[in-house]
């Protein structure tokens, strides 16, 4: 019965269905039916995945980082990166990176970051004199920045499912979060150099104090977040409550946050909140349909006959999430694979805050990789561009993001190093 629940849900993934009704009907439902198990466990289990606190501050990190995009704060912090790093050699590739970064500390969502400051990164590089797919592929591999730099709705989520700190979860990302954006740069250094791309003239520093002033109070949103949930002054949700107040405040002070743009920015944040939130129900109930079936224990002693070794087990588990990743999109695939692959790195020894890094930027990797690659039709249609050109654009930019991917996979203390210190110090 479980085997057949398992092809019933990859036909309907494959077929296109959406993934909360593969999960919670044609799995979830079916396994209930054919046992013994009432069929009011299913609503018991959904109702109750979603009434955690942890998870409430979901919808207000994504309001937060919608609510910058309408009010002019992605602008600003574009023109700020432009005057740090344009004149270098690759100029405005780098800006694109650098302000991808710096939103990631505001939105924790690649697509908003490819939605928002996408708009505004390509058609800058467009007019500046670079080609339309070069500009698509680096803002589509810079946008995987975004759940890794905390706050991270990705992490939020892997912390729930797997019952892990999210605080040392968003300190664990920054690092290799600034290793991937460094990594993209140098790849943007050595094609700007061999196709001699424009470079923006050294600002003056009156010019750069300027920018900076302008960028000033966007920039405070991730020292308000993650200095507040170290200080212990509010929790990861209450973090993002104050990111939206803020968010609110920085439109008011701008003045282009309008009631009518307020509006559409909430409903449209509503729907992207209804469809994390019930993927996340019926996948509490495919977790607790695995454990019933003692899957995860199951998965993990396949794989221990093989090897007990930690770093082929991680080297097994980054081919898998990578292919995983050109199939399934992000949440579907964390909330399907967080309660099978977690018991088994932690019975090897495996630190979940590591593997947690390790699986989201696996995850976001996939985002750049056809079949499936949301990343990249986000970008197309941001770019105006085919999805053919834009995957092929954003090619070369893999390469440097499986880099740092392997670094931080054998290099544990590459993400766990802040975490320790802050939140695990004696």
């Amino acid at each position: 019965m479980l085997a057949l629940c398992a092809i019933f849900l990859i036909m309907m993934i494959l077929i296109g269905s959406p993934v909360a009704y593969a999960i919670g009907i044609f799995v979830s439902m079916i396994f209930t039916l054919t046992t013994e198990v009432p069929l009011k466990v299913v609503p018991q289990m959904m109702t109750s995945a979603v009434n955690s606190f942890p998870l409430m501050a979901i919808p207000f990190f994504m309001l937060a980082g919608a609510l910058m995009n309408t009010a002019g704060i992605t602008r600003r912090l574009f023109q700020f990166a432009n005057c740090l790093v344009g004149h270098i050699t690759g100029g405005l590739g780098h800006v694109n990176v650098a302000a991808s970064m710096l939103f990631a500390g505001m939105s924790g969502s690649a697509v908003a970051d490819a939605a928002g400051l996408g708009t505004v990164e390509i058609e800058a590089m467009t007019q500046y004199g670079y080609d339309r797919d070069f500009s698509a592929g680096i803002t589509a591999a810079s946008a995987t920045i975004g759940p890794v730099i905390p706050p991270s709705i990705i992490f939020i989520i892997y912390g729930v499912l797997a019952e892990v700190s999210i605080g040392a979860l968003f300190l664990a990302g920054f690092i290799p979060g600034v290793l991937m954006g460094l990594s993209l740069m140098v790849r943007i250094y050595l094609i700007a150099r061999k196709r001699n791309y424009p470079v923006s003239p050294r600002p003056p520093l009156r010019q750069v104090l300027a920018s900076f002033k302008a960028a000033s109070l966007p920039l405070l949103t991730p020292v308000i977040i993650i200095g507040g949930i170290l200080a212990g002054v509010f929790t990861p949700t209450e973090a993002a409550v104050a990111a939206v107040v803020y968010a609110l405040l920085l439109g008011a002070i701008y003045r282009e946050l309008t009631l009518k743009g307020l509006w559409k920015t909430i409903h449209k944040v509503g729907i992207q909140t209804a469809t994390i939130m019930i993927i996340t129900a019926t996948a509490n109930v495919l977790g607790w349909v695995l454990t019933r079936s003692r899957i995860p224990q199951l998965v993990a002693e396949s794989i221990l006959t093989v090897t007990d070794n930690p770093y082929l087990i991680l080297l097994f588990l980054n081919i898998l999430l990578l292919v995983n990743g050109c199939l399934m999109e992000v949440i579907a695939a964390l909330v399907i694979l967080t309660p099978i692959l977690v018991p088994m790195v932690k019975m090897v020894g495996i630190d979940p805050v590591h593997f947690g890094v390790v699986m989201t930027l696996n995850l976001m990797i996939g985002l750049l990789t056809p079949p499936l690659g949301v990343g990249l039709y986000t970008v197309q249609k941001v770019a105006g561009i085919s999805f053919e050109r834009t995957a092929k654009a954003a090619f070369p930019f893999l390469l440097p993001l499986i880099i740092v991917l392997l670094l931080v996979t054998y290099i544990p203390d590459i993400s766990l190093f802040l975490a320790n210190m802050a939140l695990r110090s004696p």
